[in-house]
């Protein structure tokens, strides 16, 4: 008689008293209150929005390598476009991007940036830390302008060139470059040669009424503040950064030899620096 296979039979799974206290007992865990409270001390912890400003004679391409370095680290980054026409319009722009971001932000600037960030950040309870990079970090009535002639051995003044351009409104501005054979020593000593003759072909303008400005109130009198200084700046000289980051009460460094474009010859201290405002503040 043939026979016939008989179906494979499934081992039972026995359920036991113990099986289900272990059960229940992963339950519990899970919903524990130091589980919870885990879970909500994680949701708070979330991370500021870095949000970073250029200056004259740059654009948001000079913030890359940071910009890479604090995505790595986790960061939500957003690097603005600076219009660079006048001093209360460049803020009010910031301003109206501040207002689109929910969570705390940290408002970081280069140069002119500096004072944009200091005007911006005014009415804006989530910005909880200004970053000042090379930057001019104004008290109110002062300009960039003033700043800058401040202490000696800044090479903008003999390194400018301006050309007119017509206002929406009728009328002419001026618009400052710096000469691109003058570039590399006045604002990126420390950077190849190469690279800097982009930079130069590549500039954006910022127009003489908006570094002539003078500053509103600063943030910096109430925020907290950081600044990095470039220690061999010929653009904004070293003692003016230290006079302004002292005068802000800010945690200063110095990067020793570095040009006014140190963001992108040491992005790894800018970095550090701004992730070590975003951890004090959060």
């Amino acid at each position: 008689m043939p026979t016939h296979a008989s179906p494979i039979s499934r081992p039972r799974v026995r359920i036991t008293l113990p099986v289900i206290l272990a059960f229940l007992a992963i339950l519990v865990a899970a919903v524990s209150p130091s589980a919870a409270a885990s879970t909500s001390a994680d949701r708070q912890r979330v991370k500021p929005t870095v949000v970073l400003v250029h200056g004259a004679f740059a654009d948001a391409s000079s913030w890359n390598e940071v910009i890479a370095r604090l995505q790595i680290a986790g960061y939500p980054v957003i690097a603005t476009a600076n219009p660079l026409r006048d001093l209360s319009g460049d803020s009010a722009y910031l301003s109206s991007i501040v207002s689109t971001i929910p969570g705390p932000v940290v408002l970081v600037g280069h140069s002119y940036g500096g004072a944009v960030i200091s005007n911006a950040a005014t009415g804006h309870s989530n910005v909880k830390a200004l970053v000042f990079i090379a930057a001019f970090a104004p008290d109110q009535g002062e300009s960039g302008l003033d700043l800058s002639g401040k202490y000696p051995g800044s090479l903008l003044p003999t390194s400018l060139i301006t050309r007119e351009f017509p206002l929406p409104g009728g009328g002419t501005g001026t618009d400052a470059y710096i000469n691109p054979a003058k570039f590399r020593a006045a604002f990126a000593a420390d950077l190849p040669a190469r690279d800097t003759a982009l930079m130069a072909a590549t500039q954006r303008p910022a127009s003489l009424a908006a570094l002539g400005t003078p500053s509103g109130a600063p943030a910096w009198k109430n925020i907290p503040s950081w600044y990095l200084v470039a220690g061999a700046d010929q653009a904004i000289p070293a003692a003016a950064q230290w006079f302004m980051a002292k005068r802000a009460g800010a945690r200063t460094s110095e990067v020793k030899g570095a040009s006014h474009l140190v963001m992108i010859s040491h992005s790894d201290t800018t970095a550090a620096l701004i992730a070590a405002a975003a951890r004090a503040t959060s």
